[in-house]
């Protein structure tokens, strides 16, 4: 389970470009960090990602699951569970996988609402698809969270 307070850093995987992302100490603001690149068919690019891990601290880590649009998993899916097996391994830290589907359209699409264009910006929106995964994960916590404590309040404790 990842800690509550601390910065959490959001991982969307791709076969060429990992997109990065850091939330606040608070973890309520997700923000774009950087996107790693790796060759096609080298490995993740761990010796940056271990740089990085220990450049933010992060009390935990939440990697984007490609699912497909039924929910299944294909070999994209297998290969992020190896990378976050992997990254667990090396880091020691808290993991978890968060359905990243829809993650960089949301990232393409909140580019062009800003009137941006994402003509060679493919590093920018690995990244900020990261931001909205991660973002996507601290928001669902937090309202299970609200959920949770609304619910106490308003059974009250059991007898």
């Amino acid at each position: 389970m990842i800690p509550t307070d601390g910065r959490i850093l959001g991982v969307d995987w791709g076969e060429l470009r990992i997109g990065l992302a850091l939330s606040d100490e608070t973890q309520v603001l997700a923000t774009p960090l950087e996107t790693l690149r790796r060759r096609e068919g080298k490995r993740f690019p761990m010796p940056r990602f271990l740089q990085l891990i220990a450049l933010h601290n992060p009390v935990g880590l939440v990697v984007g699951l490609p699912l497909s649009l039924e929910g299944t998993e294909g070999d994209s899916a297998i290969a992020a569970r190896e990378v976050a097996a992997s990254v667990t391994r090396r880091t020691g830290l808290p993991l978890e996988m968060w359905d990243e589907r829809m993650s960089t359209a949301r990232a393409l699409a909140a580019i062009r609402e800003q009137g941006g264009s994402t003509r060679g910006r493919k590093a920018d929106v690995d990244s900020l698809a990261a931001a909205v995964l991660l973002q996507h994960f601290l928001d669902a916590r937090r309202n299970r969270v609200e959920k949770s404590e609304k619910t106490e309040r308003t059974e009250g404790p059991e007898w």
